[in-house]
């Protein structure tokens, strides 16, 4: 019989990835590319149908690779567990949201565990995908997977990488973003590392698990530190009467000791602003106060409510309020040429914007319609005749495929908190 190693090495092993979402897809895809036969894991049952019928809902996957992926049968799922006794190696992707109460809810991971425990078997590859606090993987999944039978680091191979998707990034991709590993024992990460090396272009292996999840804590908090600094600068700046933006300008030219990051009108998406609270949490546990971590948190999180404050001067100065007022948000995804909009800034601008007797609407090509507190939304399309007519029009996601020009000839007035515009102008007013 075929061993572990020979499997993988040969393409033969067969290779599980639990939630397929914007992490678990472009990753079946990748081992589907190199040759692996994948069998993918959710529950989400309207998900797998358009998984089988060929329909992509990821924009960093091709159609095309898809299609062919599922009618090859290369690429097949499930929304039931029973095919973890038919896998080799199994890849966790499932989510890691906070709760309320700003404390990691790992119930995805336990959950997935759970289920892979009532079907594992003897040589297979586990890793744990999904963001978390250091010690998870060891503390919690293999504890959870813990049947007394198999032995970790010798039956059973258990390991943690980070996974690193960048949505709308269309130089960095799953293959060629390095991929960190790290296992709960040598062999661990040996085997883990073998896996991934199969897929990806360069492995990083390091010590253990828990340091391959502060790996990624570290690049997440990074950022959010950053750019809580540059908001901050931001709402200095303002109070100076200087341009942020020309101060970051000048900055960056200097070639050694400064990396620029530019201020906005809050985080969104799953990683920046909730990765760097899981390791806050943690460290509360252990009787310490992760300062610059809650300083840069409340500095992101208040920066909806600084724009709203930003938004009101600007319609004032103008003998305009906010209730009544016809305003236009430019762009509702967090992030640039993408259709995400989970933890949106936008999201909180119209809530509270619609609260104050605004009469809102927005334009977005990559996201068509949302739901807003139950009412739903639908993107307007841009033209010259009804930029005209609003009071406001909010730039809040700066994507790539709008004409700048033609909304700045043509709007009344514009508040940019992303500094798209360049050309100077009465009616536009930047962050």
């Amino acid at each position: 019989m075929m061993d572990l190693k020979s499997k993988i090495t040969s393409r033969q092993a067969h290779v599980g990835v639990i939630g397929l979402g914007y992490v678990g897809l472009p990753l079946a895809l990748e081992f589907v590319g190199a040759g692996f036969k994948v069998a993918g894991i959710d529950v989400d049952t309207l998900r797998l149908q358009k998984i089988r019928e060929g329909k992509n809902y990821i924009p960093d996957v091709s159609d095309e690779d898809l299609r062919k992926a599922v009618s090859s049968g290369a690429l097949k799922v499930y929304d039931n567990y029973s095919v973890v006794s038919q896998l080799d190696c199994i890849s966790i992707c499932v989510p890691t949201p906070l709760r309320k109460t700003r404390d990691p809810d790992i119930s995805y991971v336990m959950t997935a565990g759970d289920n892979v425990r009532q079907f594992i078997h003897k040589n297979m590859v586990i890793v744990l995908e999904s963001t978390t606090y250091p010690g998870t993987t060891e503390e919690v999944l293999v504890k959870t997977l813990q049947s007394g039978t198999f032995e970790v680091g010798k039956d059973i191979f258990v390991a943690f990488s980070p996974e690193r998707i960048d949505p709308g990034n269309r130089d960095y991709h799953t293959r060629n973003t390095p991929k960190v590993v790290g296992g709960i024992t040598p062999q661990c990460t040996a085997m883990a590392t073998l896996l991934y090396e199969q897929v990806v272009e360069q492995v990083v292996p390091v010590s253990n698990a828990a340091t391959a999840e502060m790996v990624k804590l570290l690049e997440n908090t990074f950022r959010a530190v950053n750019i809580g600094l540059v908001n901050e600068v931001a709402i200095i700046c303002e109070k100076l009467g200087i341009s942020v933006w020309e101060v970051i300008e000048a900055a960056a030219t200097k070639p050694f000791g400064f990396t620029p990051f530019f201020p906005g009108p809050g985080l969104g998406g799953h990683c920046i602003p909730i990765d760097p609270l899981y390791l806050s949490w943690k460290l509360k546990t252990l009787n310490y106060n992760a300062r610059f971590i809650e300083l840069a948190s409340e500095l992101n999180t208040q920066m909806p409510e600084y724009c709203i404050r930003r938004i009101r001067e600007i319609l004032n100065e103008r003998r305009k309020c906010v209730n009544g007022s016809s305003i236009l948000f430019l762009g509702v995804a967090y992030k640039r040429d993408t259709g995400d909009v989970r933890e949106s800034p936008a999201l909180d601008m119209m809530r509270i914007l619609e609260r104050e007797g605004g009469q809102i609407e927005y334009s977005d090509p990559f996201v068509r319609e949302l739901e807003l507190d139950g009412i739903a939304h639908k993107s307007v399309t841009l033209n010259h005749e009804s930029l005209s007519q609003y009071d406001l029009v909010i730039l809040v996601t700066d994507h790539n495929c709008f004409d700048y020009a033609k909304v700045q000839q043509s709007a009344v007035l514009i508040f940019d908190t992303r500094n798209a515009f360049k050309e100077k102008s009465d009616n536009v007013i930047k962050l």
